[in-house]
Formats: structure tokens, C-alpha cells, sequence
């Protein structure tokens, strides 16, 4: 590891949190997927699907089966767009709320055995996020 690169420890360290807080998350039936998704809509909905995809910034392709699972466990509605026939606008439900607090009290805990400067790794982690731009 020493001889890594940055980017490859980023990486590294990022799928390691992942792999625990999906440890954590599934007594609750979410994945870290299933997290982002959620709150995406809890922030940003009724939202389509398209932005919903950007905004988690994955795929459109990759959010259609999550979606379909979520709305099976009636955690999202998908409803007809009003102004526009051919998308749906995604929502939120209440179970989908309750779980996501319930998430988001999990995902508190999962770096808390590490000793680390929480505010500086926070601060360099939201540099990357707000301005790397992928093209």
C-alpha cells in the first residue's frame, strides 16, 4: 500500500465502507445503492428517473432495476409525469423515510473504530465530489 497511488487508496478505502455499511444496512433490507437512491428522492422528489440517475450519478440503465426493487417493497411510488406522458416521476414513501433515518443513524457508526480527523477527511472527500468532472 505504501506504494499506491492516491486515488488507488481513495478507491481502496471507498469499497471498504461500502462492504460495511452494506454489513450494517442489512438487518434493514437496504443496500448502500438502495441509500443513495433513497435520499436522492427524499431531497429531490418527484423527480424522473434520468435526473434521479445523475443525480446519484450512475447510469439511467443501472436505476430502472433499482427502482423496480424499490417500489416492490414500497419504499418509492412511480407515477405518471403530468407534464410529460412518456416519464415517471419518483417519490418518496413514508416506509422509504423511516427506513432512511433508520440508514442514516447506521452509516454514522460505520467509521466510528477508526481514529481519523473526521472534519479534514470530510472537507478533502467534498473537494473531490464537488470538483472532479467526469467526462
Amino acid at each position: 500500500m505504501d506504494r499506491w497511488p492516491t486515488s488507488r487508496l481513495l478507491s481502496t478505502a471507498a469499497r471498504l465502507v461500502e462492504l460495511a455499511w452494506n454489513d450494517k444496512l442489512r438487518p434493514l433490507g437496504l443496500t448502500y445503492p438502495a441509500v443513495l437512491t433513497l435520499d436522492a428522492v427524499a431531497s429531490g422528489g418527484p423527480i424522473t428517473p434520468g435526473k434521479l440517475a445523475q443525480s446519484v450519478r450512475v447510469q439511467a440503465q443501472t436505476m430502472g432495476p433499482l427502482l423496480n426493487r424499490l417500489e416492490a417493497r414500497g419504499f418509492i411510488l412511480k407515477e405518471p409525469n403530468r407534464f410529460d406522458r412518456r416519464s415517471q416521476l419518483v417519490s418518496i414513501t413514508p416506509l422509504g423515510l423511516d427506513l432512511l433515518e433508520q440508514s442514516h443513524g447506521q452509516e454514522n457508526t460505520v467509521l466510528s473504530t477508526i481514529n481519523l480527523d473526521s472534519q479534514g477527511l470530510r472537507d478533502e472527500l467534498m473537494a473531490i465530489v464537488r470538483d472532479t468532472k467526469i467526462t
